[in-house]
C-alpha cells in the first residue's frame, strides 16, 4: 500500500519536475499514436519507471497507476490527471478530449516548450538589472555607513564641504540616520511591482505595458495564451469556447482582457477585431492584425498556430533585446555611482588637506 505522504510527494515531484513530465507526456503520445490503449499505455510506462515492478514505490511510477486507477474508476483523462500537473496543462488535455487526445498530448508539449523558453528570457531580461539596482543601493548605504564617516572626523566640524563631498557627506549623514529607509523603499517597491504585474487590470496598465518591467510581462503573457490558444483551437475548440476556459484558469490582469475580448466576440467580431476594440494592445498591433485577416479565412487553426510559433520566436528576440538594454542602463547607473564615489572622495581628500595646511 502506498501511504499519503508517498502520494503527495510523488504529486510534488511531477508537478515542480517540467522536463520529466513533458518526457512523459510525448512516451504516452507516442504509445497513443502506436495504437496502445490509454490504459495499456499507462501501464507500459509504470513499469518502465517501476524498473518491471522491482520499484513500485518510485513517484513517477505511482503516479502511472494513480492515473490507471482514476479511468478505471470511468473518469475522463483529464479529470484523472488534474492535481497532478499544472492547471494549464490540464486545461489543454481538456480541450483533447473533445477530439485526439494525441493531439492535446502533443500541444501540451510545444505550449510547455514555449512557455519555458519565454519565461528563461524573461528571468533573463529582469533578473540581472534587478541585481544591478541593488548592487546600487548597497554601495550608496556602504559609502555612506562606512566611507564618508572616517574622512568627516578628520576634517572636524569647522570645514565647508564642496562640490561631490559636500554631496557625500549628506548622504553619510542621511545613511546614519536614515539608512533603513533606503531598504524599505526599495523592497516596498519591488514588492509593489512585482504584485502589480499578474492583479493590475485598469486602463492605466495599457500605458505602463509600454514600460519594464511590465512590458517584459506582457509579453510572456501573451506568448503563453497565444500558444495555448492556438493549441485548443487546432484539437478542436472554438474560439469563444477557447476564450472561456483560458479567461477562467488566468490571472487578473488577463482575464480582464479575455473578458472584454469576449464581450465583442458575443457581438459578432472576430478575434483579431475584438482584441483591438480592447484598446490594450495585446499581444500587439501586428499579431492583431494578422488574427482579424486570417479569422476569416480557411484553415484558422493552422494559421493560428503558425502565428504563435512565430510571436514565441519574435518575442524571445524581443527579451533579449530588452535584456540587453536593461544591462546596459544598470552598468551605467552602477558606473556613474562608482564614479561620483571616486570623485567625492578625492574632493574630500583635497579640501581636507587644504583646511589642514
Amino acid at each position: 500500500m502506498i501511504t499519503k505522504i508517498e502520494l503527495l510527494y510523488a504529486k510534488w515531484v511531477f508537478r515542480t519536475n517540467t522536463e520529466k513530465r513533458m518526457s512523459i507526456c510525448r512516451k504516452l503520445a507516442s504509445l497513443l499514436r502506436n495504437d496502445f490503449t490509454l490504459i495499456d499505455a499507462l501501464e507500459r510506462l509504470e513499469m518502465i519507471e517501476s524498473k518491471n515492478g522491482t520499484k513500485p514505490r518510485e513517484p513517477y511510477a505511482i503516479v502511472m497507476r494513480q492515473w490507471q486507477k482514476n479511468l478505471e474508476r470511468g473518469m475522463s483523462f483529464s479529470d484523472a490527471t488534474r492535481g497532478w500537473v499544472p492547471p494549464e496543462e490540464t486545461l489543454l488535455v481538456t480541450s483533447g478530449n473533445l477530439s485526439n487526445l494525441v493531439v492535446a498530448l502533443e500541444n501540451v508539449g510545444r505550449v510547455v516548450d514555449g512557455t519555458q523558453r519565454i519565461r528563461r528570457a524573461m528571468t533573463t531580461a529582469i533578473a540581472y538589472p534587478l541585481f544591478l539596482l541593488a548592487l546600487t543601493f548597497g554601495i550608496i548605504i556602504m559609502v555612506g555607513l562606512y566611507l564618508v564617516p572616517p574622512l568627516a572626523e578628520v576634517a572636524g566640524t569647522s570645514i565647508i564641504w564642496r562640490g561631490s563631498a559636500r554631496s557625500l557627506v549628506m548622504l553619510s549623514e542621511f545613511s546614519i540616520n536614515y539608512w533603513y529607509i533606503f531598504l524599505v523603499t526599495f523592497a516596498s517597491v519591488v514588492a509593489v511591482i512585482w504584485l502589480s504585474l499578474p492583479n493590475w487590470s485598469g486602463r492605466l496598465r495599457a500605458t505602463f505595458d509600454k514600460l519594464p518591467p511590465w512590458n517584459v510581462y506582457k509579453i510572456q503573457v501573451s506568448v503563453g495564451w497565444l500558444m495555448s490558444l492556438a493549441a485548443m483551437v487546432s484539437a478542436g475548440v472554438t474560439i469563444p469556447d477557447a476564450m472561456r476556459m483560458l479567461a477562467d484558469n488566468a490571472n487578473r490582469y488577463l482575464r480582464r482582457i479575455l473578458d472584454s475580448a469576449l464581450h465583442f466576440i458575443a457581438n459578432g467580431d472576430n478575434l483579431g477585431v475584438a482584441l483591438q476594440k480592447t484598446n490594450r494592445n495585446f499581444p500587439d498591433s501586428e499579431i492583431i492584425g494578422d488574427m482579424t485577416i486570417y479569422a476569416d479565412m480557411n484553415g484558422f487553426d493552422e494559421n493560428l498556430t503558425q502565428v504563435a510559433t512565430d510571436y514565441l520566436n519574435e518575442s524571445v528576440r524581443k527579451m533579449e533585446k530588452i535584456s540587453n538594454t536593461l544591462n546596459s542602463l544598470g552598468i551605467l547607473l552602477v558606473s556613474g555611482i562608482i564614479a561620483w564615489v571616486v570623485l567625492g572622495t578625492f574632493q574630500m581628500q583635497d579640501q581636507i588637506t587644504s583646511a589642514l595646511g
